[in-house]
């Protein structure tokens, strides 16, 4: 069942002055985010919840959001609700909205459509990218670091993810003789088929895996952790799900992103568009990693990730 929740920020007020006047003359006025699945899945829904609630709070706007909604007619009830309550900037919480808000964007002149990982064009349209190939590609390098049998593997989500094509490349730079193995689900929810794939892979004897879908990440962790595994967490750094079996993250901070953009937006510096993001703007990182991780190779792939960042160079075997 998709819901509709207001959020007033009134106890807020008195932390916010400062803000506030530099927003008197803004043109933010309330914010709308539609899910595909639920703001409960650990990762990827859950990260754009939580950038919404940071735009209430530091902001100072009221935000509302629906769930679960996939189809344009679903997309167009929820919009047109959002504009009962004044929203002008509505994000889409996936690839999914990218089309979706290209077809309906003319029916609201006064609002702004925001969308992750689709291409568009024309006004009041915007579309983020995370460069989210040297996350795969960090992820193989310390896949093959770790990696005791000689095989890691990667459970990805969609054959069109930069991930996957990082990971295979970036699994060889400390190790020329790993062997890798990448299989899709996909999905970004199907738990059974990744599962499925987690069986062949630990039959096949990999010991380090990257599960990186939204929906079975957690459950595949978990999972791995029973059969005394390494894996490395994705989006969200998943340390808590057992440090001796995260070796680290690859962070996505849609949350941080969230309030950027909203306050591009009301300062009516919100490019249209397609933007693209990467390790140099801070919203993708490496989580810290495990104790089980070698000192000498924190400290190096550290440096890789600096060196990255500093001359958008990634090491090579």
């Amino acid at each position: 069942m998709t819901k509709m929740i207001p959020f007033l920020i009134a106890f807020f007020l008195l932390t916010l002055t400062g803000c506030q006047q530099a927003l008197n003359t803004g043109e933010l006025e309330s914010v709308g985010l539609l899910i595909e699945d639920t703001i409960t899945d650990k990762g990827w829904g859950t990260k754009g919840y939580k950038g919404l609630l940071q735009i209430k709070e530091e902001l100072g706007k009221e935000v509302y959001y629906r769930e679960e909604v996939k189809s344009k007619a679903q997309v167009l009830s929820a919009v047109r609700e959002f504009q009962k309550n004044d929203v002008n900037l509505v994000f889409g919480h996936g690839k999914l909205y990218a089309p979706l808000f290209m077809e309906i964007k003319s029916e609201f002149p006064d609002m702004h459509f925001v969308s992750f990982n689709g291409k568009v064009s024309g006004e009041r349209i915007t579309s983020i990218h995370f460069d989210s190939y040297a996350m795969g590609y960090f992820a193989g390098i310390i896949s093959g670091a770790m990696t005791e049998s000689g095989h890691v593997g990667m459970i990805a989500a969609f054959p069109w993810q930069p991930e996957a094509t990082g990971f295979r490349e970036g699994a060889n730079v400390y190790n020329e003789e790993v062997e890798t193995h990448i299989d899709f689900v996909e999905d970004w929810e199907d738990e059974n088929r990744a599962f499925n794939i987690l069986r062949e892979m630990t039959g096949q004897g990999v010991d380090v895996f990257y599960p990186a879908g939204d929906g079975y990440t957690v459950p595949v962790i978990e999972r791995i952790k029973e059969q005394g595994h390494y894996a490395i967490g994705f989006v969200s750094n998943m340390a808590d799900l057992g440090e001796q079996t995260v070796l680290t993250s690859t962070v996505q901070h849609v949350d941080r992103l969230y309030v950027r953009i909203a306050e591009k937006y009301n300062e009516g510096q919100l490019r249209t568009g397609n933007i693209h993001y990467d390790f140099q703007e801070e919203v993708i990182s490496l989580a810290p990693f495990s104790n089980v991780v070698p000192k000498d190779l924190q400290g190096r792939i550290n440096a890789l990730v600096t060196e990255y960042k500093e001359t958008g160079k990634l090491p090579q075997p």
